[in-house]
């Protein structure tokens, strides 16, 4: 099972981290061991002080397939789900200034929250899926799929030119704008629509 994150999916997100906007789906992997055990707390790691929570659309691959066209690639999912993509963005922005990869700063343990369930796409509009995410009951990522650079069908086309996808693959589709740091203590709840999806609190 790979996980899949798209980058920079979202104009205002790219613009508050100071990035490019990229003229093609800009994706990066996280192991499988990045996956948040479901009902356990995130636990803060000591190698960073400054870990950011990015919540995002989460399609999952649901028939294998390769060099995928995009009029066909509605075929290879059926279900959305949401997720917190954690970054250690201060490892993450060293790693950049370095001119170095950068995936420690995404794919350590447990830095993959995932949704207890996922939506059936047909009792969704995909390109109107509205998520948002509330930190201590406040909400602090409003977004909506209408917003994305690339949609579902061009990313997973646009992947499947590099890897075969298969049945369980998760993509992460992008993060909208107002990323921010976690505290210990913190609770962290996601939802698509006003569908609570996940909760996880910060220690």
């Amino acid at each position: 099972m790979k996980i899949i994150c798209i980058g920079r999916n979202y104009i205002k997100h790219a613009k508050e981290l100071g990035n490019s906007i990229p003229e093609e789906p800009l994706f990066f992997l996280k192991p499988d061991t990045a996956i948040q055990p479901k009902g356990h707390p995130f636990f803060i790691p000591e190698f960073s002080d400054n870990i950011h929570y990015e919540i995002e659309l989460v399609v999952r691959i649901n028939k294998t397939g390769k060099h995928i066209e995009e009029q066909f690639a509605h075929k290879y999912y059926s279900k959305i789900g949401l997720g917190i993509d954690f970054t250690a963005r201060d490892i993450q922005q060293e790693c950049k200034k370095k001119g170095l990869p950068w995936e420690k700063a995404k794919g350590f343990d447990g830095s993959a929250q995932i949704s207890r369930t996922f939506i059936d796409k047909s009792e969704l509009d995909l390109y109107n899926i509205s998520f948002k995410l509330e930190l201590n009951g406040e909400i602090v990522q409003n977004g909506n799929s209408k917003n994305m650079l690339f949609h579902f069908d061009k990313i997973i086309s646009y992947i499947s030119k590099f890897y075969t996808l298969k049945i369980g693959d998760l993509i992460y589709t992008g993060t909208p704008e107002g990323v921010g740091k976690v505290q210990v203590g913190d609770i962290l709840k996601g939802y698509i629509g006003e569908k609570e999806m996940l909760m996880v609190e910060v220690k």
